[in-house]
């Protein structure tokens, strides 16, 4: 029986032509740049998970959360007691109170949203974050083989698969 996935957000901070991203030091993810985001706490909505994960990881709360992606990742390698499969909420914030901060875990840096750093990130953002910061409304579906490479994707319309 497959495990019910484990809620997560991901919100992307926009201004001025840029994406706020941040430097993962430590965890799931650790030396890949992301979003800010994570795990849902038992009781605690989407939109509460996104704004308690942008305050403990860059020290901003976001107003205005608009929720512009569901993404779904499947980690057939990994056993399921891990439960790394995960379907994540992305949300574009475009108003928030404080400045971004680094933190024990993460370190924010803005980047021009033509200069986005893709190779040293997951390999999923690159199909699914263009079209986000496009303005449009994104559904998709990865499945990684291991711990960290992509085998196969469908996003809004588009299936692929990676051969290595």
């Amino acid at each position: 029986m497959k495990s019910k996935l484990r809620q997560c957000t991901n919100c992307l901070l926009i201004k001025n032509n840029q994406v706020l991203l941040a430097l993962k030091k430590r965890g799931f993810g650790a030396g890949k740049w992301n979003g800010v985001g994570g795990k849902c706490q038992e009781s605690e909505s989407i939109e509460e998970a996104a704004i308690r994960e942008a305050q403990e990881e860059i020290g901003v709360t976001p107003l205005g959360l608009k929720r512009v992606a569901v993404l779904d990742f499947y980690f057939p390698d990994i056993p399921q007691d891990q439960n790394w499969n995960q379907q994540v909420i992305v949300f574009v914030v475009k108003e928030w109170q404080g400045d971004p901060t680094e933190s024990e875990e993460m370190s924010p840096q803005w980047f021009n949203i033509d200069q986005i750093p893709y190779s040293q990130m997951w390999e999923d953002d690159p199909y699914w974050m263009p079209q986000v910061l496009a303005g449009q409304k994104v559904r998709g579906k990865f499945t990684f083989a291991g711990e960290g490479k992509m085998a196969n994707f469908y996003v809004s319309g588009v299936v692929g698969s990676k051969q290595k």
